[in-house]
């Protein structure tokens, strides 16, 4: 197979344009003619299927919450990037795209990278006339601060709650075309499987998580906005309900995944206390603004943060990366900080998290300025750990995050399947190996506002002429039935292993063997052990309850099921590539100074695979990545 990533003509600053001027529309009489599926109703979800509806298609919005408001967009707290030059710093659509692209470590297409910044400068706007509260300075004009991985400041905020904010300006335009009927919407229902019909996305198999009913769906195309896959770590940032269930069904019907082990791991979450927790709990990282990161001098300091003077502590990323400090990106932070934990000089009950110091911020500002910008954060901080991190510095520690990695797409966000489109966390389409802060808020938007409209229509194009797709075909028959087959089999294991069981142990094996750092050894090591753990699961896993009733346990048994292949994917992904790059950081192939070491002249390219089968090596395909604007520098915070 060969990718066309179907990148338009023409200068860079100019491809978007070019793209817009070409592309085919559906005229407002035949768009009634035209149903769209879209899986999902977080910011990309809820964007499109507004988007969509407002031009006149008819929509159907799917998510397995009981309210669209509860799609994990909610919990981005830090900001959205936009390349406004309000601060007048020396920001511009140009110096975004080299901000994204080298903290990607050089391994996204420049066309994708450039139209996200050039889309950012119309997203403020929209969202400000949405009625999102962000941030303003005394004189009422929007405030920016910075972020990971940059040297200006262009992060629009609502305090901490940026993500609930930008959301509840995406529902509400969802629900005013709910209200007006161009779309309907389907809380508590679960996507368990796409249907293709003469190798076209033509609608999707799903599950009434209230009553255990299936039900078919049919549509003239499928968009599937359904987040990442990070829960797969188990402990992780997510909501527990976060999955990858929808795109590796997709997949398995044909749809590529790429990159699939760039995973990122957060440098400030909530350190794990116990065996209990079931997900950690993720700090902004706009915190780093004002916040300084240290260590004790000292291995295995046991006194209290502020009896440890100046001079005994270790600022260590003001000290390996002085140009960026406390804002390095976030994969080199989280690596370093691991680094120290590892080395013994980590802090608190369990050795497990470094300290992120208020102190030098609220004497040179006051604590009443540190209250304005992140007050939610500190009572949240508060709550959770019972210590006061005015008077204390937090104590914080690397977490599974965001997945780089998804469903591979083409410039028009279409994936291998025709019909199918994946926006947001869902595709591996703008960040490269490692995704800047504030950069997750702004994909899922400008995908759902300012970019599907106009590629999804051009596919639609062709399809005045085909009429009502029916979901009475034999296709959808079969993948009913080897839907209701699964439960089945699921149901009559009887095992005596809860599927929590199963997702801890393999969440740790990932963990372990394909995390913060990778070797060749560990890897093999690991495709071995999810092979084992899978067979057990399917031995002894108990889910109980029934198959066609409201059932929470069968719902996590088809996921954990899911997971197992995704992380053996993970695995194979990270073993071919020899380099290390962003969140891919291969122990064999480091500087002496312990910095990634990329290899552009063997692996600049995009990691494509195809399904090939259960237990079968899946196949690799490589999309060359081009670089004619930047060239690819190693890629330094110093």
């Amino acid at each position: 197979m060969i990718l066309d990533s179907k990148i338009p003509q023409g200068p860079l600053e100019h491809k978007w344009e070019n793209y817009k001027k070409k592309a085919r529309l559906v005229n407002p009489a035949n768009r009634k003619k035209l149903d769209v599926i879209v899986v999902g109703t977080g910011l990309a979800g809820s964007s499109i299927a507004a988007s969509l509806g407002e031009m006149g298609y008819n929509v159907k919005s799917f998510c397995f919450q009981d309210s669209p408001r509860r799609a994990h967009s909610v919990a981005a707290q830090g900001g959205v990037n936009a390349a406004k030059n309000y601060k007048n710093d020396g920001d511009s659509v140009y110096r975004m795209f080299v901000d994204t692209l080298k903290g990607g470590d050089f391994r996204a297409r420049e066309a994708n990278v450039y139209r996200m910044a050039e889309c950012s400068l119309n997203l403020i706007d929209q969202a400000v006339a949405q009625g999102v509260p962000f941030g303003r300075e005394y004189g009422g004009y929007l405030n920016n601060r910075s972020f990971g991985g940059v040297q200006v400041s262009r992060t629009f905020y609502a305090r901490g709650q940026t993500g609930q904010q930008l959301l509840l300006g995406a529902y509400q335009a969802l629900m005013r075309q709910v209200g007006k009927g161009s779309v309907q919407l389907f809380s508590r229902h679960e996507m368990l499987d796409l249907i293709t019909v003469d190798g076209k996305a033509r609608g999707i198999i799903v599950r009434n998580l209230d009553t255990g009913d299936i039900e078919r769906h049919a549509a003239h195309a499928v968009v599937l906005a359904t987040g990442g896959y990070g829960k797969i770590y188990y402990l992780s940032t997510l909501a527990m309900g976060c999955n990858g269930s929808a795109i590796w069904r997709a997949h398995k019907k044909g749809a590529l995944m790429a990159s699939p082990s760039w995973i990122q791991v957060h440098p400030t979450s909530l350190p794990q206390s116990g065996d209990y927790q079931s997900k950690l709990t993720l700090m902004s990282e706009s915190l780093r603004n004002d916040g300084r990161i240290w260590v004790p001098l000292k291995e295995g300091e046991n006194r209290p943060p502020n009896d440890i003077p100046e001079n005994e502590r270790d600022y260590y990323l003001e000290r390996r990366y002085p140009a960026f400090g406390n804002l390095a990106p976030r994969d080199i932070s989280s690596r370093a900080a691991k680094e120290r934990i590892d080395a013994g000089f980590g802090i608190g009950p369990l050795k497990n998290a470094v300290y992120l110091d208020f102190s030098k911020a609220i004497q040179e500002q006051g604590k009443d300025k540190i209250r304005e910008k992140y007050g939610n954060l500190f009572d949240m901080y508060l709550k959770i750990t019972g210590y006061d991190a005015y008077k204390e510095p937090m104590m914080i520690s690397p977490s599974a995050h965001f997945s780089m990695g998804g469903l591979w797409v083409d410039y028009e966000l279409m994936t291998t399947v025709p019909g199918l489109f994946a926006l947001g966390e869902a595709n591996f389409a703008d960040h490269g190996a490692n995704r800047l802060g504030a950069n997750s808020l702004l994909q899922a938007s400008v995908d759902g506002y300012f970019i599907a409209p106009y590629t999804i229509a051009n596919y639609l194009a062709d399809e005045i002429h085909t009429g009502k797709i029916s979901p009475d075909t034999p296709e959808f028959e079969q993948a009913e039935k080897a839907v209701k087959e699964q439960i089945q089999d699921f149901m009559d294991i009887k095992g005596t292993k809860t599927v929590d069981y199963f997702h801890k142990t393999l969440g740790k094996l990932l963990y372990d063997y394909c995390g913060l750092a990778r070797n060749e050894e560990g890897l093999k090591y690991a495709i071995q052990e999810i092979r084992k753990l899978k067979e057990e699961f399917y031995k002894d896993v108990r889910v109980s309850g029934q198959g066609d009733k409201m059932n929470t346990e069968l719902e996590k048994a088809g996921r954990v099921a899911d997971y197992f292949e995704i992380g053996e994917l993970m695995c194979y992904d990270a073993l071919t590539r020899n380099e290390s790059c962003g969140a891919h950081f291969r122990e064999e192939f480091q500087t002496p100074d312990g910095e990634a070491m990329r290899n552009d002249a063997e692996y600049q390219f995009i990691s494509a695979w195809a399904w090939a089968g259960e237990n079968n090596e899946p196949e690799l395909i490589k999309e060359p990545l081009t670089f004619e604007e930047i060239q690819p520098t190693v890629r330094s915070y110093k």
